[in-house]
Order: C-alpha cells, then structure tokens, then sequence
C-alpha cells in the first residue's frame, strides 16, 4: 500500500484527495428505445468531472459537466435533432451536469446519489458504482482508479418529451434512458 491507496474489506481502495477524470480514457454512454423493438446508443464526446475521495469513503463527492452539443449516435440528422428544442436545445441549456450528494455502499459496490441536470431540469437520481481497481504507478508515473456504473431515467422528466406515435403501436422514441459510463480518474497532487 502507498498514500495513493487503501483497503476496505480487502478491496483496495483510492487514497482520500483529488482525482481528476482522464475523459480520453472514459466515456459517458446512453440508450434508448427506438420503434419499440430495436435500441439506439450514443454518447457525449466532451466531457469533464472530478472526483473527491474523503477520508470516509461515503464522504466522498463527484461531479461532471457534459457538453450537450457533443452529443454523438453516429447519425448527423439524428444528431442535428438531439440538439435543437424537441429534445436538448443546446442553444438555452449548452451543458449537462451531475452532482452527487450521497454515497452508499462499500468494498466494490456503490450507489452515488445525486443532481443530474439536463435541459435546465434538475431531479436526483441515483448511480450504481462498481470500483473495477486501482493501478498505483501506471507507465506514466501516474495512479489511476476505475469505475463503472449506470443509471435509468425517464427523459419526459427533465422536458424532453418529443415523440411520434407509430401506426403499429407505440412510439418512435421510448421514454427510458439508460446512462452508462466507465471512468478513469488521475490522483492529483
């Protein structure tokens, strides 16, 4: 063990301070229904967070801004959509953000309450966490932790409710978002 780690219940855990989330080693991830039966994935491209991990580990606190213009599902029309006032109005509310306020949990397994913010609309949510390791000297000379973890929302609760009824049933849109990311954090200091 160094000051860049600890344990807790034999889970090797960060070392309390600032970790800095590596964004080109991350992603922030989402999916959604489309036409009922198939599945549309995207994700933000620019992205920023931070990650502070308290002496008492369910002290510990993080928080991200998205950049709601980034957003990518591999389809510039679709894209061009996403951003206008049907769904994110990027225009009015360029960023996303997350702030937590609880955290649960110990060894691997966490829930990171908090403020998840879109299109000016802030409601709590809750993330599921699991801490995937700690890499304590990388080939860099850096210290780095890993976490993935996920989360569901329903996006008519944060105004974004545009849809299209289909005649087979149903809508083109479905109103459950999973978010998804897998994080690297950089010990600071």
């Amino acid at each position: 063990m160094s000051d860049a780690t600890r344990t807790l219940d034999g889970v090797v855990l960060p070392a309390p301070g600032t970790w800095a989330i590596d964004t080109s080693h991350s992603s922030v991830e989402f999916t959604v229904r489309h036409l009922v039966i198939g599945k549309t994935k995207g994700r933000f491209a620019t992205w920023s967070g931070a990650v502070e991990i308290a002496e008492e580990p369910t002290a510990s606190s993080v928080s991200i801004e998205i950049d709601a213009a980034s957003i990518d599902t591999k389809d510039e029309t679709r894209d061009g959509h996403l951003r206008t006032n049907d769904f994110l109005e990027v225009d009015q509310h360029p960023k996303l953000s997350f702030a937590s306020t609880t955290v649960k949990g110990s060894s691997k397994d966490w829930v990171v309450g908090g403020d998840l913010t879109i299109r000016g609309v802030t409601r709590p949510v809750e993330l599921t966490l699991e801490l995937e390791g700690v890499v304590e000297k990388d080939p860099w000379g850096l210290t780095r932790a890993a976490f993935s973890g996920q989360t569901e929302i329903n996006r008519e609760d944060f105004g974004l409710t545009w849809n299209q009824a289909l005649e087979s049933g149903g809508v083109l849109v479905g109103k459950k978002v999973t978010i998804s990311f897998e994080v690297e954090a950089v010990k600071q200091g």
